[in-house]
């Protein structure tokens, strides 16, 4: 893990109001940690806003910045993602990991066969996902202990345990059910 690796930590949503504020997205397990690893950066290192004011809002914080910003020159930064320095951020606790140090791990079967390699952590409502690159494609693994039993971050791999193409055992395949898909029968 390289100490100076940037971690993306939040984003800019958008403007708020006509004095300068910005609505932004935390993405730290503690929501207002992010603005404890001073000030934001971009994706090159480069300082870009030093949060000095914050307040909660249902999706969110708004925030002041000691650069004196226009409502317009803060509505261009919409989307924009705030990184700070990995030296800044604590070190995980175990069984926790930081979504950077995933990406590009080795993925393996329980016996120690290559699966692929990691290529995103996802999380669409239900839980993290790991998204591996395979050799006959894209495929998702939940990220749980019992899909995902060893991350070992000092021999860049993660054993995974893959879904089964079949689904179930007894699937139907033409996803009619026994009842040959008539509604009327439970």
């Amino acid at each position: 893990m390289a100490e100076n690796k940037l971690i993306t930590i939040a984003r800019i949503k958008g403007a708020h109001g006509v004095k300068g504020e910005a609505r932004i997205q935390s993405f730290t397990a503690d929501p207002a940690a992010c603005f404890g690893y001073g000030p934001f950066l971009d994706e090159a290192g480069k300082v870009i806003l030093t949060p000095v004011k914050w307040r909660p809002v249902k999706d969110g914080f708004v925030v002041t910045f000691r650069e004196s910003l226009q409502r317009e020159a803060i509505a261009a930064l919409r989307g924009t993602k705030l990184f700070a320095p990995r030296a800044a951020l604590p070190a995980p606790e175990d069984d926790e990991f930081y979504v950077t140090d995933l990406l590009g791990l080795d993925a393996v079967s329980p016996e120690g066969d290559a699966v692929g390699k990691i290529a995103a952590v996802q999380n669409f409502g239900a839980g993290d996902l790991l998204e591996i690159d395979t050799p006959s494609g894209r495929v998702f693994v939940a990220f749980t202990r019992a899909d995902v039993p060893e991350v070992s971050l000092r021999e860049g791999r993660v054993t995974v345990i893959l879904p089964e193409e079949d689904a179930a055992e007894g699937a139907d395949p033409d996803g009619s059910g026994p009842d040959g898909g008539n509604p009327e029968k439970s």
